[in-house]
């Protein structure tokens, strides 16, 4: 899911995740206000020039637009939110159409006054991105000298004034092992944190951000911590309950798990969805294949008669053609999004989930764990050896 809902779900909440994701009613709805930014992170995924945001009181009518569609769960996100000049308005008038709200911020601009008014508008969490505890390898990833400091001094302001806070860290080549420190500085402040291996192409396809992916091997550290329960199979049957979600995740999801998922890739385009600051409405952020613009369309013309996300709701993951055959699949956290954009397929198997599922599975005592795609590359390759060419010309020989 895109936006941030609660990390345990209650009875109440699994009958409206149901309900939405049967009536394809959109629950939750991640918002960039903008991809400006006062970080320039190694490993970001967007331009963060401004090519034409959406104005105030377009931003006003898509936040009508999504009320009256039954939205309710909205997260305000960037780039930097806090380079939004018109940012309280924007948080106002949410909070006037009663929508739970969440922000992701690099709270560098965070102030006590500034906290002290989301705190009065009723903002419920802000979710924070921290790369390490030291300062040398956050700085060294957002280039920015000193970002640190002042991000964690943010975090005690912003809980003085009742805000939820949430530390995200995303986990690449120059952070990995630094997980460590963000784990205890997390619960030093008595705060949830969430650590995502996932580390993703550029909106545009370009793929310069994944030079600082961590290689699988790399990861077993990572894998091997049983506080983050790394190798646990993922819940497949309609009795799996949220709470069994742990640590590791993704830093775009919202961390809860529904039976009402069940046999769906992921919520994007059942009941949550992603707004860019230019208004183009997408499945998921990591999914950026624009179903429409808000500047021409009404967001209910797009979320229920857009063919890209009509074709989207009609996949089930026990009818992809690959993944559907695999036997270590519970293992796996395939993202569609990224399947498209780095095997080209929103329907197949990516080289990435399938070697970390065979680490996990490998890692969890699963004898010679291979995913089916590698199998089906194995039987490929064993076919196309000269051998068996030499075996087809003999046998062809033979016929004549």
């Amino acid at each position: 899911m895109t936006a941030s809902l609660s990390a345990g779900a209650t009875p109440v909440m699994d009958r409206l995740i149901s309900r939405t994701v049967e009536k394809h009613r959109p629950l939750s709805v991640h918002f960039d206000l903008t991809y400006r930014c006062n970080e320039r992170c190694v490993h970001c995924y967007l331009d963060h020039d401004n090519h034409g945001e959406l104005t105030t009181a377009e931003c006003l009518q898509v936040l009508d637009d999504l009320a009256r569609s039954g939205a309710l769960f909205l997260t305000f996100s960037g780039g930097e939110i806090f380079l939004r000049p018109d940012l309280y308005e924007i948080l106002a008038a949410a909070r006037r159409l009663h929508f739970d709200i969440s922000l992701k911020t690099n709270a560098l601009l965070v102030t006590p006054e500034r906290a002290a008014r989301l705190g009065e508008l009723g903002v419920r969490r802000v979710q924070i991105s921290v790369y390490s505890d030291i300062p040398a390898v956050h700085d060294a990833i957002t280039k920015v000298p000193g970002s640190l400091q002042r991000t964690l001094a943010a975090i005690p302001i912003l809980l003085q004034h009742g805000l939820q806070v949430k530390l995200a860290c995303p986990l690449m080549r120059e952070n990995l092992l630094a997980y460590r420190g963000v784990m205890a500085l997390a619960e030093k402040l008595g705060v949830p944190y969430i650590l995502d291996l996932t580390i993703t192409p550029m909106m545009d396809g370009s793929s310069g951000p994944l030079a600082h992916r961590a290689s699988v091997s790399s990861l077993l550290p990572v894998l091997q911590d049983a506080r983050l329960e790394a190798c646990k199979p993922q819940p497949t049957s309609a009795t799996a309950r949220p709470e069994s979600v742990g640590p590791l995740g993704s830093a775009v999801s919202s961390g809860i798990e529904s039976p009402a998922y069940q046999d769906l890739p992921c919520s994007a385009g059942h009941n949550s969805c992603y707004i860019s600051p230019y208004g183009d409405v997408f499945p998921c952020v990591q999914l950026p294949q624009a179903a429409g613009n808000l500047r021409r369309e009404k967001f209910d013309d797009i979320w229920y008669h857009a063919p890209q996300l009509e074709r989207l709701r009609a996949i089930r993951e026990s009818q992809l053609p690959v993944c559907s055959r695999c036997e270590i699949r519970s293992y796996c956290e395939r993202c569609p999004g990224l399947a498209l954009m780095e095997g080209g397929n929103l329907l197949g198997a990516y080289e990435r989930a399938c070697a970390l599922a065979e680490e996990k599975a490998r890692l969890a005592g699963v004898v010679a764990p291979t995913s089916a795609l590698h199998r089906e590359r194995d039987r490929a390759s064993v076919q196309t050896t000269p051998e068996a060419e030499f075996a087809l010309l003999a046998a062809d020989s033979n016929s004549d």
